[in-house]
């Protein structure tokens, strides 16, 4: 049976991944997409989920326009990495398709208020929409099956040397979400720094000769290079499909369940994830948090979906 779920996310070169992995595999029925200020603007990631969706063919797919930054914070984009777009690299035509007029926040709550609590949320971005849903209607909560989330490290961060990018971005958000009692799967950095874009895997989607395909190469081939630039990798880690790859098949990630805190003040800390893997906290587990990735099934999935369309 299709796992129903809707996508939150910052598109973003591997936002656009994942849109792709979860609008096209038969296991999952993606029921909407919402969009959130992080890797960019909110009006450029909207826009880049727009193009995406547009080349790929998935404009059925409703696509909403959603929070334009942080609830505490002012936003701070990582045009660093993405570039000025948000989605730099290759050229993507303009979209076909428009957004819908409905907030993303109110999709969220309305998709889940009228569902049989058999949707998961699949958060690749800030979690600014989804902690905004969950304090408006607090209802929704036992109609969340699960959140799957792409966020947070156990060790080293990647905004600042204690933080990732989704929980630096917006921590008061992800403090909302960690403490609403559902079941959390969690794709630290620990995980995403295992889902390496290779020259081989680039090679194997531009020979293809479709337009998707492509498209993900050219996208992996402009990350490539920004990795390499920011942070000396050889090849770029591919995050936010990860989230998408647990909820198609679980055991790909190999996780831990644990208490996760969220610091949302700290000097030098602010939006680290405090991961409790040897249960130091005295306080119940709230995720459960991965550590491994199996690379090689991780990436057959993504393939074979890519060249799927």
């Amino acid at each position: 049976m299709k796992q129903k779920i809707i996508l939150d996310c910052d598109p973003g070169h591997d936002d656009a991944i994942a849109i792709l992995l979860a609008g096209h595999h038969p296991q999952i029925e993606l029921l909407a997409i919402t969009t959130v200020a992080g890797n960019q603007s909110v009006d450029k990631t909207t826009l880049n989920a727009l193009k995406v969706c547009s080349l790929a063919g998935l404009g059925s797919i409703p696509i909403a326009r959603g929070m334009e930054g942080p609830l505490v914070l002012k936003a701070r984009h990582a045009a660093d990495i993405h570039g000025e777009s948000g989605l730099d690299g290759p050229h993507i035509p303009e979209p076909s398709i428009e957004p819908v007029k409905m907030h993303a926040v109110d999709l969220l709550i309305e998709q889940l208020l009228y569902s049989q609590g058999d949707i998961t949320l699949v958060a690749t971005g800030p979690l600014t929409n989804i902690a905004t849903a969950i304090r408006q209607a607090p209802a929704i909560l036992p109609k969340i099956k699960s959140i799957a989330l792409m966020g947070g490290a156990i060790g080293l961060g990647n905004v600042t040397s204690a933080a990732e990018f989704n929980i630096f971005f917006d921590p008061h958000a992800a403090a909302i979400v960690f403490a609403c009692g559902r079941p959390i799967t969690v794709c630290p950095l620990e995980v995403t720094h295992q889902a390496l874009a290779t020259e081989a895997i680039i090679q194997r989607l531009s020979s293809a000769g479709r337009p998707v395909a492509t498209l993900a190469a050219d996208l992996f081939g402009f990350f490539r290079e920004t990795y390499r630039s920011v942070f000396g990798f050889p090849d770029p880690p591919v995050h936010d499909p990860c989230a998408v790859a647990a909820v198609i098949d679980p055991t790909i990630i190999s996780s831990k369940h644990v208490r996760v805190e969220i610091e949302t003040a700290g000097e030098w800390t602010r939006g680290r994830t405090v991961c409790d893997m040897y249960h130091m906290l005295g306080k119940e587990p709230n995720a459960h948090v991965g550590y491994a990735l199996d690379a090689d099934r991780f990436w057959e999935m993504v393939i074979e979906t890519l060249l799927s369309y």
